[in-house]
């Protein structure tokens, strides 16, 4: 890839369109601009038109396959080698990210597509096993409560780091080097939306559903910081 080239890429996967199209190529393998307008629910001409972007940009290329017959050839897109992180997790964590964006884009039975909140809360509770536990009341079950949720987030490639402040209460949870930074600092408001509603499902699970929850956006430059609050006074 060109010099030019990667001052580019976070203009380009600034956009989540953009950036689902390239994780669904990087997943699922190449295909046509028409089947992957039926996996995100977009038109064809507008993936065709973003698609045309990310090649020019580096991060896509494209050929021409013929299929028996005489029929015209289709062109098919596949992602560049080395346009995107490869390790294991960052891969695993994209493809959520991917399948939740495709939520956020695509109407439901109501005509209206999902908040980003509500998506990242309903993979936590489609993918969190359900406890039936009473919401915790001592800062040791609590903190054993938030480390499953932990857990869920090391799943979507975060090392989280954390403390416990206000007794034992709140669980202040550090989200160093955000694996979905460059596309977080372009789009807040979905990305950050999608991983509160995360944290907010995964503890609903775990029988905090009256857990309050909030994230603070780049509080350094790759910094999050998410906080996460018992529902019931812990005793001692």
């Amino acid at each position: 890839m060109t010099a030019a080239a990667h001052v580019d890429v976070a203009t380009l996967l600034g956009s989540p369109v953009r950036r689902l199209l390239v994780d669904t190529l990087t997943t699922r393998g190449s295909m046509t601009a028409a089947q992957l307008g039926e996996i995100v629910g977009l038109h064809v001409t507008t993936v065709r038109f973003h698609l045309d972007q990310l090649e020019a940009g580096g991060l896509l290329t494209s050929s021409f396959l013929r299929s028996g017959g005489a029929g015209r050839p289709k062109k098919v897109y596949a992602a560049a080698t080395g346009s995107l992180a490869t390790d294991p997790r960052d891969s695993e964590g994209m493809a959520m990210l991917a399948e939740l964006l495709a939520e956020v884009l695509r109407p439901g039975e109501d005509g209206e597509p999902p908040t980003p909140h509500e998506a990242g809360r309903r993979w936590a509770v489609e993918h969190v096993p359900e406890s039936h536990e009473p919401p915790a009341q001592t800062p040791g079950r609590w903190m054993g409560k938030v480390g499953e949720m932990v857990d869920v987030l090391g799943q979507w490639g975060y090392t989280p780091e954390v403390s416990l402040t206000d007794g034992g209460r709140t669980a202040r949870i550090n989200l160093a080097h955000c694996p979905f930074i460059d596309l977080a600092k372009k789009n807040p408001s979905v990305v950050c939306g999608i991983h509160r509603g995360l944290i907010a499902g995964a503890m609903e699970q775990l029988g905090e559903g009256e857990a309050e929850v909030s994230l603070e956006p780049f509080v350094a430059p790759n910094l999050c910081r998410a906080h996460v609050t018992a529902s019931l006074p812990l005793r001692p």
